[in-house]
Formats: structure tokens, sequence, C-alpha cells
């Protein structure tokens, strides 16, 4: 199989180690980048290109798109244009989206949006115990996500790279990253409302705290707080239902399930993973590489992908009518 691998950055390498992971070797990455080029040279023993060309691109039969959000649009486009099986990581810009989906649907091309957590170990167990319906309905959910945004790349400073970037913010990208998993397990929201700011100064102009308040199918209601000014990373949930209570926190490495019928705790264990190194030691490297074997079953002819454009660009309205009520009566 031949894959392209569009962006070199951070998640373009991460990407290479994935398909390295799943067997795959005949890959031509892509990056306007010369630094970025011979560094995946030599560490990943690939061909490389500075320029995209029509032949290039007919040959390749699998995207990978791991460049900044805000260059997505362009290079979906492109894979849809030549009809190729196309994988995108997790998006924060909604603009063009339903354009392409429907370019995409018409050309029966598949586009693959990153969905990564939804391959977390525990989330699928939390996903599985209230899909279940032993412990009844949902009741509200409370989950936050934390980390400080300095820490995603320590070799540049934020201003440096998209997390920077008002429209392609950490903090704003991190709220549909965590609602595509979120709404998986709950559902789509009815109503959202929310507030979004800047909190400390990192040097940059971007709002790095959002609070997403939702009502949820049935009664139930929920909140997620994302932040990128925690200083130590952290991703937790609370997750009422009628019979049973959740409780994840991911340095735990475990989740805890109350069940009201018995009056007891029952532990869920994480299995063994591995981090790749300079990354936080919870961000398992183990639901990346499902995460993109996923997408080539689905482009052979295998099970559906789990996430479509469509379901994204639901995900992105979700941020955007949160960021639209960034208002509140004053007391």
């Amino acid at each position: 199989m031949k894959f392209l691998n569009i962006g070199l950055g951070s998640m373009g390498k991460r990407r290479l180690r994935n398909l390295h992971a799943l067997g795959h070797r005949d890959i031509v990455g892509f990056d306007p980048s010369e630094a970025r080029r011979k560094e995946a040279e030599e560490k990943y023993q690939i061909k490389t290109t500075g320029h995209l060309t029509p032949e290039l691109m007919d040959e390749r039969e699998f995207f990978i798109i791991s460049t900044p959000p805000d260059r997505h649009l362009e290079y979906l486009q492109l894979g849809v244009q030549h009809k190729k099986p196309t994988f995108v990581e997790a998006s924060v810009l909604s603009d063009g989206l339903s354009e392409v989906a429907m370019e995409a649907h018409k050309q029966k091309v598949i586009v693959a949006p990153s969905c990564t957590l939804r391959f977390h170990p525990l989330i699928k167990v939390i996903r599985e115990l209230v899909k279940s319906g032993r412990y009844g309905a949902v009741c509200n959910f409370s989950y936050h996500m934390g980390q400080y945004l300095p820490d995603w790349h320590p070799w540049e400073h934020p201003r440096d790279f998209y997390v920077g970037q008002k429209k392609t913010s950490a903090g704003r990208e991190m709220v549909p990253f965590e609602m595509t998993w979120l709404v998986d397990v709950v559902g789509i929201p009815r109503e959202v409302t929310g507030f979004h700011g800047g909190t400390h100064d990192m040097g940059v102009d971007i709002d790095d705290t959002y609070s997403v308040s939702m009502r949820l199918p049935g009664k139930a209601l929920g909140t997620l707080t994302v932040d990128v000014v925690s200083r130590f990373a952290t991703r937790s949930l609370i997750l009422n239902m009628e019979r049973g209570q959740i409780r994840w926190n991911w340095e735990e490495k475990i989740v805890k399930l109350f069940d009201a019928n018995t009056k007891n705790w029952v532990h869920y264990f994480q299995p063994e993973g591995q981090a790749a190194v300079g990354y936080n030691v919870n961000i398992l490297e183990e639901m990346y590489v499902e995460e993109l074997g996923r997408f080539i079953h689905a482009a052979k002819g295998g099970a559906a992908f789990p996430n479509t454009l469509s379901d994204d660009i639901k995900v992105l309205s979700i941020l955007e009518k949160s960021e639209s009520t960034n208002r509140g009566a004053v007391i």
C-alpha cells in the first residue's frame, strides 16, 4: 500500500510511527520545510518532497493529512479530487467542510476525520457502560480537560505554530477534540451555552479557557471545561446515571463504577501502553495506531470508520454555538 503523508510536523511524525507500527513502509512525506523533510528521512527512512505534483498524488493510494488545521481544507479537496481515501487530523474550522463532504459522497471517496480518544481503552469502557443500559439513563456529567500550552511543544513558543492563533488556538481546538468522544457516549446536545476567554498571559492572544454547558437528549445535562493553563495535565470525568456513577481520572488509569444495585464499586483497569518520548505519559501511542489501522481497514472495504465529516461538522457547530452565547446576566 502506498501512502502520502501530508505534513511532517509533530502529528505528521506520529502518523509515520503509526504506519511503521502497522507494518507499512511505502510512504512519501510532503512538507514545505526542508528541515522537517530531512528529519523525517533520517528518522523514518522515507522519501520526501516539497512539492505535490499531480503524478505523485495519482500514484499514491492513501492520503494522511497532518497539517495545521487552517490547511486541512485545501488538502481534503485534493484528496477528494484525486479520489483517494483520506484521513485528516482533528479540525477546529468548519469553513468549506460541508462542500467537501457533499463532493466526497458524490465521488464515493472515504474521508476519515480523526477521533483519537474513541480508541482510548478506558473511554471504550465508559461508552460500553453507558450504552449497555444496565445503569439507566444518563442524568448529568462534568468533564474537565486541562493542559499547559507551553508544554505542548517545549521546543518552540506557542506564537510560532497554530495553537497561538485565535481561530486555531489550543483551547478552541480541544473543545471539539473532546466533544467528539463525549457525543459518542452521551449523544448530540439539544441546547448549548458557554463562556470562553483568556485567563493567563502566555505571550499569545488566545482564549485559553472554555466552559460549555449543554442539554442532552432526554433530561440530561452536561458541562465541559477545557483549558490550556493547567500546570498539571488532567482529564477527569464524573458521569451520573439513574443506577450508577462513573468516575475517571486519566492519571489513575482506572474507570470506577459505583453500581447502585449492589452498592459496590467496580474497577476497570487500563491495559499497559506506551507514550512517545517527550509526550505526557498518559497519551498512549496505541490509540493512534488503532485509529489509523481502522482508517486503512475502512479504505480497503472493511467496516466503516467511526467518524465522518458530517459528524465533525455537528461537533464543530457545538463549539460555534457555545462561542455565540459567550455572555451572561450580571449579578
